[in-house]
């Protein structure tokens, strides 16, 4: 199976999240990963591109990151997908209140296919496979898609996300850090939810050798 993908790096919502759409430029077949604002923007990047759309996946359930789901899939058909601990944590008090506090008044997402840890997704010419990597949130995920790794909050540039939130664990965080490390080789490529580094994009070596949690808490 081809893993030759394009990928568009797109910053949308109040909080710059990085919304990213996928899509093998053969058959035109794609996916769109956290669809968090602008959703004019993020179909007219599909439209332009001749691109169809057959899963909306979501790194995790924080309404900074899911805002348009419904949007989206409105205007394309496709389907949700995250992973199933954030699906139920979503639906929690602590959770809907701490959306709030984000300024979204969202309802829990409308999730159509929950997913485990080492499920995947195949398309025509690729296929999708789901990490859990829990820390940020309990169903936050990464997303692999040849040596590309799509972290969403787990893993920034330089940084991870906050762990000091509800549902989040720092001792989580850490576990899922070196999950990653263990099991995909040193040149992948992350693909991180927001730009808070340097640089929009890394590797894993890069991070292994210059982000302080890896550093500090990870490296002998």
């Amino acid at each position: 199976m081809m893993e030759t993908i394009e990928i568009i790096q797109l910053p949308v919502g109040p909080f710059g999240v990085f919304c990213y759409i996928i899509y093998d430029p053969i058959t035109r077949e794609g996916i769109i990963i956290d669809p968090a604002g602008d959703p004019d923007k993020i179909i007219e990047l599909v439209n332009e591109n001749h691109i169809s759309i057959k899963y909306i996946i979501n790194t995790h359930a924080h309404a900074d990151h899911i805002a348009k789901n419904q949007e989206i899939k409105k205007a394309t058909g496709a389907p949700v997908v995250i992973h199933r601990l954030d699906d139920e944590f979503s639906k929690t008090p602590e959770s809907i209140e701490w959306n709030r506090k984000l300024g979204f008044d969202e309802t829990p997402p409308l999730v159509d296919i929950p997913i485990e840890d080492g499920d995947e997704l195949s398309l025509q010419n690729f296929k999708v496979r789901f990490i859990h990597t829990p820390g940020h949130t309990p169903g936050s995920c990464c997303i692999l898609i040849g040596k590309n790794l799509f972290t969403g909050d787990t893993l920034f540039v330089g940084a991870v996300g906050r762990t000091d939130l509800p549902g989040s664990s720092f001792t989580a965080l850490l576990e899922s850090l070196k999950k990653i490390l263990a099991l995909l080789p040193p040149e992948t490529i992350i693909w991180p939810g927001h730009d808070y580094g340097d640089t929009p994009t890394s590797t894993l070596e890069k991070e292994r050798e210059t982000n302080p949690y890896i550093t500090d808490f990870l490296n002998e």
